[in-house]
């Protein structure tokens, strides 16, 4: 008699997971493992392991990863400065590789052969999870459902699941489907579809203010500032407002902060790795402050050459987060430059929050690269600079410049191509 097989699940206890887990188990006629992910999302697992196994699941894992995550994933890319278009910090993104790595791990620990996962054909969450696995685990089977024709014949809609989830006597509450979808952890909340999908809609009018969750709105933040100072030893903030902290009491320490002044709220279009434009809207109180923080110890202590090479990799990093590329050698190896980067960036910055907006009120660094003798327009007493050098310093660099008008004519460069 053969060995049935085993598969392991990404699994919330949602209607789509548990359809997932029933139709899976049926169709492949194996035994199901459930994993859930606590990442700091802070749903209601009272009652999930009994749900999961009245579904079909012969097992339950529920791993709390928010130290983990908060640790090797959030610190390491907010040292990198990552930010996807110029407005995402990257908090779907980065969590997915983590809950991979896990399933991964479990699957080898239970002798599973696949893993599965919910996420749409349509989505980056698909790439993220199944290109983890090609790097960790490229053996195991993956099995997509929404990517297959039969299951999306089964299920056109959510009257469909409800039904399926009736007939086969597994509990779920079906109440009405919110008017747009949401996905939380540790670094935020994002929401999108539904009534999203219109990118004239004012995600911040007050008639949404009901669905944020991690933030007030700007105009509902207190009347007088707050300031808060964070403490970086060599990248890594260390402590808030005098209080040693690890990652993970950082990011909860900051999401307080931040949410209570209504910052750290964007709303984009982005343009998704499987080629289609879609609109997010986010909140990332605590990241968005400690990602601003970096910045100005970064002004203080980074060498300008390194700065600018580690700037002109941050589009290249941010994009490789984004599309899945957690495990791919070249974040690897652009993450040891940053983290080479980082050697000298420790100090402290007081940041002023106010009304939605992050404002830098002072930063200071045993290591600090900055000079008020130097810089100053007074007279220089260190004698570190002198001003008569400055005349061959631009006489040299305005040689091309020069060349280049005597042999194509002064007028041409003024010329306004139309």
């Amino acid at each position: 008699m053969s060995k049935q097989k085993k598969i392991v699940l990404a699994y919330s206890g949602g209607l789509d997971t548990s359809v997932l887990l029933s139709w899976i188990k049926d169709k492949h006629h194996a035994e199901m493992i459930a994993f859930c992910a606590d990442i700091g999302q802070e749903d209601e697992l009272k009652g999930l392991k009994q749900k999961a196994m009245k579904t079909g699941a012969s097992k339950l894992y529920v791993d709390d990863l928010q130290a983990e995550f908060a640790r090797d994933f959030i610190f390491p890319m907010m040292q990198a400065g990552a930010i996807y278009e110029g407005q995402y910090y990257l908090g779907t993104s980065i969590a997915r590789p983590l809950i991979a790595k896990r399933m991964v791990e479990i699957a080898r620990q239970e002798g599973a052969t696949a893993i599965a996962h919910g996420a749409t054909g349509k989505g980056n969450d698909q790439v993220r999870f199944e290109l983890t696995c090609a790097a960790l685990a490229p053996d195991l089977e993956i099995i997509a459902p929404w990517r297959n024709e039969a299951f999306r014949r089964d299920f056109p809609g959510r009257a469909e699941m409800i039904a399926y989830c009736a007939d086969n006597k597994i509990p779920v509450e079906a109440s009405a489907k919110k008017p747009y979808s949401s996905d939380r952890n540790l670094l935020h909340i994002s929401y999108e579809a539904g009534i999203l999908e219109d990118p004239w809609m004012d995600a911040f009018a007050p008639a949404n203010k009901a669905m944020f969750k991690l933030s007030v709105s700007p105009e509902d933040a207190p009347d007088k500032p707050e300031y808060v100072e964070l403490e970086f030893r060599q990248g890594d903030c260390v402590a808030v407002n005098g209080k040693k902290l690890d990652p993970l009491g950082v990011m909860r320490t900051l999401n307080k902060l931040g949410g209570r002044h209504g910052v750290g709220r964007v709303d984009m279009v982005e343009n998704r790795f499987v080629g289609m434009k879609s609109r997010g809207v986010y909140e990332t109180p605590g990241g968005t402050i400690l990602h601003f923080a970096h910045r100005q110890i970064e002004s203080l202590t980074m060498d300008r050459e390194v700065m600018h090479l580690r700037d002109s990799l941050v589009p290249r990093y941010a994009t490789l987060v984004y599309n899945g590329f957690w495990y791919a050698p070249e974040r690897l190896a652009l993450q040891a430059l940053i983290t080479e980067s980082q050697r000298n960036v420790t100090g402290t910055v007081r940041v002023k929050l106010y009304k939605g907006n992050t404002y830098v009120a002072g930063r200071k660094s045993p290591r600090s690269l900055y000079n008020p003798h130097i810089a100053t327009m007074e007279a220089d007493p260190t004698k570190a600079y002198n001003q008569d050098d400055a005349t061959g310093f631009i006489r040299l660099n305005g040689l091309r410049l020069r060349v280049n008008s005597k042999v194509n004519g002064v007028a041409n460069l003024s010329k306004t191509v139309r």
